[in-house]
């Protein structure tokens, strides 16, 4: 590889790091939403210069997670009930389908990916610490795989990416209210149903479970808002 090339692969790397760690924190909250990106706040934290940084700026722009204002610069997206019921009711439209589509196309192989990846999910503790709620991240990884693995064997590429864009941005939301909806709610017991369901082959039981799971999660996060 030639230096040109070299320097090429390098920018390309610093950028997509620099994208993933701003979508993290944006996703997580802990870039709060209508915050303003000052590019030299930016810059300090992530340790990144203006160009990576524009681009990955752009990029989570392309993905309705960071707004572009002319002349003003950029911001974490608001939030709003109004989105978050939109972006719940449009998951369930096309998870549904993916999920019907998936079991159309059930095999061994994808039933023992869906069983392993519930498995590794339900071992996985909730929070860190049993008293208080502290947020597990290998949990909400297991979390993100089950769906995944639910929906993927349906046979089109492009609409698991469209449902995981989905999931990116309702996951702000769910950041904002976990502590909540961790209270009161037995998350665990609605992926078992779910996954009993699909594997003894009920295929409106499972897509109504899968529906009615999302709903709950838009109805704890829309009290919660409401009341801040």
């Amino acid at each position: 590889m030639n230096e040109t090339a070299e320097r090429a692969d390098g920018a390309l790397t610093r950028t997509k790091s620099v994208y993933e760690r701003l979508k993290l924190d944006i996703l997580s909250a802990r870039l709060e939403p209508g915050r303003k990106l000052q590019l030299r706040f930016l810059m300090e934290q992530y340790g990144a210069g203006q160009t990576p940084l524009r681009e990955a700026l752009n990029r989570l722009t392309s993905e309705d997670l960071v707004e572009g204002r002319e002349q003003r610069g950029f911001y974490v997206k608001p939030i709003s009930l109004h989105e978050l019921k939109e972006l719940t009711k449009t998951r369930v439209w096309v998870e549904s389908t993916a999920l019907r589509e998936s079991m159309a196309n059930a095999t061994p192989q994808w039933e023992e990916a869906l069983l392993i990846a519930h498995h590794r999910l339900d071992r996985a503790p909730r929070s860190l610490d049993p008293l208080r709620f502290e947020d597990n991240p290998e949990w909400e990884r297991h979390h993100r795989h089950f769906h995944a693995v639910l929906i993927g064997n349906c046979g089109s590429k492009p609409l698991t990416a469209f449902c995981s864009q989905l999931a990116d941005r309702l996951y702000r939301y769910r950041s904002m209210s976990i502590r909540k909806a961790f209270r009161v709610r037995k998350v665990s017991d609605e992926h078992a149903q779910i996954l009993k369901a699909v594997i003894d082959r009920r295929d409106e039981d499972a897509v109504a479970l899968l529906r009615r799971h999302y709903e709950r999660t838009a109805e704890i996060i829309e009290t919660d808002l409401g009341s801040a």
